[in-house]
């Protein structure tokens, strides 16, 4: 079954709030080699004016990924994940993530482009603070294989 097209402009439901945890950061920073202090260190966060330690911009993903989840898990979405790479992954961000921000993302599917039989999904993940202002979102592009077969591709 080929990606289906119709699930662009659909919107999933908000995620539930995921509490962004001192350590989960830290783990993360080093995870990532995210070595600045202010990711490590609380002293190092509140002298650069945070009330915690400061995510690394990539953390994002984290909140994102219960949202891709939900695109994967749609039973008409044609995305099979063995055939599945995460292709491309970008932030816009309005201010940092800190430990102790509770977070809710909500995903939009933006765009499928079809290339030689395979498919290019982008979608868009909103990610509030508990007060709902914009923290960043996250833009994720799937590249989705082809499910011709190697005889069929020739």
């Amino acid at each position: 079954m080929p990606v289906n097209n119709e699930l662009v402009g659909r919107e999933f439901p908000p995620t539930a709030p995921y509490l962004v945890g001192r350590e989960k950061v830290r783990e993360f920073a080093r995870a990532v080699f995210a070595d600045a202090p202010q990711h490590t260190d609380v002293e190092a966060a509140r002298a650069a004016g945070y009330a915690d330690v400061v995510a690394p911009p990539t953390f994002a993903m984290v909140v994102q990924d219960l949202t891709l989840q939900q695109l994967l898990a749609e039973p008409d979405s044609g995305i099979v994940l063995a055939r599945t790479i995460h292709a491309e992954q970008r932030f816009a961000y309005t201010r940092p993530i800190v430990a102790g921000d509770e977070l809710t993302a909500q995903l939009a599917v933006t765009g499928i482009r079809t290339l030689g039989g395979n498919a290019m999904i982008t979608s868009d993940a909103t990610i509030t603070d508990g007060d709902g202002a914009h923290v960043v979102t996250a833009t994720s592009v799937l590249l989705v294989g082809s499910d011709a077969t190697d005889e069929e591709a020739k």
